[in-house]
């Protein structure tokens, strides 16, 4: 009787922090929808906290994924409000995409007359472009709202979109898609790239998410009605998977790794003619929570996703009681610092990866682990709440206390996904 007490009254107060998670969400909801300013045209939402007026990629695609997930909680009219806010988000970044399909990671108010980064890109500064979560967006809003005609005017755009990624960020030789630089990245200052050369990195957090954008590419045009588009995109999508299988797996390690593609035999005089490189690329073995990924991406085999799982409950590398540590924790990089520009990825316990490891657990049949990262992320921000009357950016994994930004709301809505997901 007294473990069923035990586990009763464990219950009670995780519903009681997903309701007063829920509430915090719900009342602040409107600090996060913007409208339209300067070149940005169109409604849209931020992340919150010290993100204020900033449209970002794949932030914009998780606070919305979260927002439909809770919609529930909403009134009519202010569900129309998020439905056109979301919709915004597309329409500011392809508002501001340039002739050879270039679009901005992020759109930011300031005293120019276009984004920052397309003004660079014009002047022949090579960067970063939009990370790959556009058609994802799409497809999210899509299907949430029954109807994909508002996107149908676009539909060339987005095929300038991929174009410009095979232009300037495929190496053919790899099959993968590199990052041309360390900036925006996503995993803002992983080891993998960070401070590495421009164009060396095949990065697993952009293949792995590609994987998933050319599937909604797919997805687009099949609803446009240009099926034969829509299987070419597919075919890409299932090429650049085998393509991370035999690249970035590591038979020795069982976990997906980042890889450098600057491979090649490198002559001088007579030196080297004989037997020259013959692979294609090298991995960079640091562990990362973008490891885990391959299994939210749905590519990640049966065998590969049980070792993942035995990646996550090792105490020495990745276990934590609040979720996963972002860098595993016996990387000689690993470090809490609070920082901005670029974010700490460096060990913190970030809600996204958190969110992207569960439903990965639970796509592969891990409902038991699945069930344990929920509870753990309810812990953490649950705590944080009652502590601090706020949310946070990212948390010390050890402690559970917040490093740094708080009033952050973005992906930190994905609790509610989990929970929501667990009981479907």
């Amino acid at each position: 009787m007294s473990k069923e007490r035990d586990e009763m009254n464990e219950l009670q107060i995780y519903r009681g922090y997903e309701k007063k998670i829920r509430s915090f969400i719900a009342e602040n909801v409107e600090m996060v929808l913007k409208e339209p300013r300067s070149f940005i045209r169109y409604p849209f939402i931020d992340p919150g906290s010290v993100y204020d007026g900033n449209v970002w990629d794949w932030d914009t695609y998780w606070s919305v994924y979260g927002l439909l997930g809770m919609m529930d909680s909403f009134q009519e009219d202010l569900r129309n409000r998020i439905m056109q806010h979301a919709r915004g988000n597309i329409l500011n970044f392809l508002d501001h995409q340039l002739e050879d399909g270039y679009i901005p990671m992020m759109i930011e108010a300031k005293n120019w007359d276009e984004p920052y980064l397309n003004l660079k890109h014009k002047d022949g500064v090579k960067m970063n472009m939009h990370k790959p979560f556009l058609c994802g967006q799409i497809c999210m809003i899509s299907d949430y709202q029954s109807d994909y005609g508002w996107i149908m005017e676009y539909l060339d755009g987005l095929k300038m979109y991929f174009s410009c990624y095979d232009q300037n960020y495929y190496s053919a030789n790899s099959g993968l898609y590199v990052w041309c630089d360390d900036i925006m990245i996503g995993m803002d200052n992983d080891p993998a790239s960070f401070g590495r050369p421009k164009s060396s990195t095949a990065n697993i957090f952009l293949n792995s998410f590609m994987v998933r954008e050319l599937q909604c590419m797919a997805k687009i045009m099949k609803f446009a009605g240009k099926e034969k588009e829509g299987w070419y995109y597919q075919d890409k999508s299932k090429e650049l998977a085998a393509a991370v299988q035999r690249e970035c797996w590591d038979v020795r390690d069982q976990f997906f790794y980042s890889v450098d593609v600057d491979i090649k035999t490198r002559k001088y005089d007579w030196f080297h003619e004989g037997l020259g490189v013959f692979w294609k690329t090298l991995p960079i073995k640091i562990r990362t929570w973008s490891g885990f990924i391959p299994m939210w991406a749905g590519f990640a085999t049966k065998d590969q996703a049980e070792s993942l799982i035995k990646h996550w409950k090792d105490e020495v590398t990745f276990s934590t009681p609040y979720g996963i540590t972002t860098l595993a924790k016996d990387e000689k990089m690993f470090d809490l610092s609070a920082t901005n520009n670029p974010s700490n990825w460096l060990g913190p316990v970030w809600i996204v990866a958190n969110y992207v490891i569960f439903r990965g657990m639970l796509d592969y049949g891990y409902r038991e682990e699945a069930k344990e990262m929920c509870r753990r992320t309810l812990i953490l921000l649950g705590s944080d709440l009652e502590k601090t009357g706020s949310l946070h950016e990212y948390y010390n994994p050890f402690t559970g206390e917040p490093v740094m930004n708080g009033g952050f709301i973005n992906w930190n809505i994905l609790v509610l996904n989990m929970v929501k997901e667990l009981d479907e």
